[in-house]
């Protein structure tokens, strides 16, 4: 697989910034019992199936953790759409998913409804996989664009609409930029993706985007595209076309990536090290065994790229179904586990900092 190329100095990178020791971990050992170290999911495999859906910057991680956990587990069915988190959410609050996944925290008024399938109970934010998100971009003879939140601003809301427009001739001195015209591409459903995009340009780019931060896409103009494939999709089928979309799915497309401005002004190129440096900066500001995370987009930090998104898994913390509880436990245990975030560093994400990941997998063990 082509994104293999990266997982082994990637893991080490993110050891050297999170503390995490898991490089090299073999998804095929078979399950041995949960250590104190969290390298093995749960000794008792569960019989039957879950059906879950959300996120799609998330599909490549789920995909890995459902092929791992099912080898370990064969009489455990685990099935994954990937809806988009809004959707996501939707189906866990009205009791066709298990769990949902979402790259975006419930809203207020979600809250309630979604803790309303919980039996005595809340539903609460599990983060599970930390996704850097990749500002991809097809411009032939540019190679090493760099971007300032600011003009990603002005291109998102169509002020911006040719490649050689002074603000990003600012951004690249030096560097020869042609006249074509600028594709924007966003995402056309209910997007965590969306939302994070969004937030992150509200946050350092107030001043040149006015729309807030929003699932739905609010800007005028541009292109819409159904989840990240198709996101993926439609700039490398485009010259001209530039996108917010997982970094897995640009490395998946070959996509060339830009260099973003973090908020000392220095521009970063997207890897494991650098997203690591932003997620080591998150807050949990969830109580008990909610982990709702806050990122700090604005990162001074150096070498810290600043466009990243946690994507959670929503689930009852207390009274999930007797027949589905031992299934939810084990595969969340299972993701949860050092073995299941060292297998993302090959897929284009970043595995949880220890610190985050031993909470998530307590609060795995918590669910009754």
């Amino acid at each position: 697989m082509k994104l293999q190329r990266h997982g082994t100095i990637a893991c080490l990178a993110l050891t050297a910034v999170l503390g995490l020791s898991a490089c090299g971990s073999d998804n095929n050992e078979p399950a041995t019992g949960a250590s104190a170290s969290g390298s093995a999911a749960a000794a008792d495999c569960a019989t039957g199936t879950l059906n879950a859906q959300g996120s799609s910057a998330q599909k490549n991680a789920m995909d890995e953790w459902i092929k791992a956990h099912q080898q370990k587990c064969s009489g455990a069915k685990i099935n994954y759409e990937p809806s988009g988190s809004g959707a996501g959410i939707q189906a866990f609050i009205a009791g066709t998913a298990d769990f949902a996944g979402s790259d975006s925290a419930l809203k207020p008024e979600e809250q309630p409804q979604a803790d309303a399938k919980c039996t005595d109970g809340k539903a609460i934010h599990l983060p599970m996989v930390i996704g850097p998100v990749a500002i991809a971009y097809n411009l032939d003879g540019v190679d090493n664009l760099q971007l300032k939140p600011a003009t990603l601003a002005k291109i998102f809301a169509g002020k911006v609409t040719k490649w050689d427009d002074p603000a990003i001739k600012a951004d690249n001195p030096g560097v020869t930029l042609p006249s074509t015209a600028i594709n924007a591409v966003h995402r056309a459903d209910s997007s965590g993706t969306t939302d994070n995009f969004t937030n992150f340009l509200s946050k350092t780019a107030e001043a040149d985007w006015t729309f807030g931060k929003a699932k739905e896409w609010k800007a005028p103009g541009g292109t819409g595209a159904n989840k990240s494939d198709g996101v993926a999709s439609a700039i490398k089928g485009q010259a001209g076309t530039i996108g917010y979309v997982e970094w897995s799915y640009a490395e998946n497309g070959g996509l060339k990536m830009a260099k973003v401005a973090n908020g000392a002004g220095e521009f970063v190129a997207l890897t494991a090290e650098s997203a690591g440096k932003t997620i080591a900066g998150a807050k949990v500001e969830g109580q008990g065994d909610d982990l709702k995370m806050s990122i700090d987009y604005n990162t001074k930090e150096a070498g810290a790229y600043p466009i990243v998104l946690v994507t959670y898994e929503i689930v009852c913390g207390k009274g999930l179904a007797a027949d589905k509880l031992p299934l939810v436990k084990g595969f969340l245990a299972h993701a949860a586990s050092t073995e299941g975030q060292a297998a993302l560093t090959e897929l284009g994400y970043a595995p949880l900092p220890d610190s985050v990941r031993t909470k998530v997998e307590s609060a795995v063990k918590n669910l009754s």
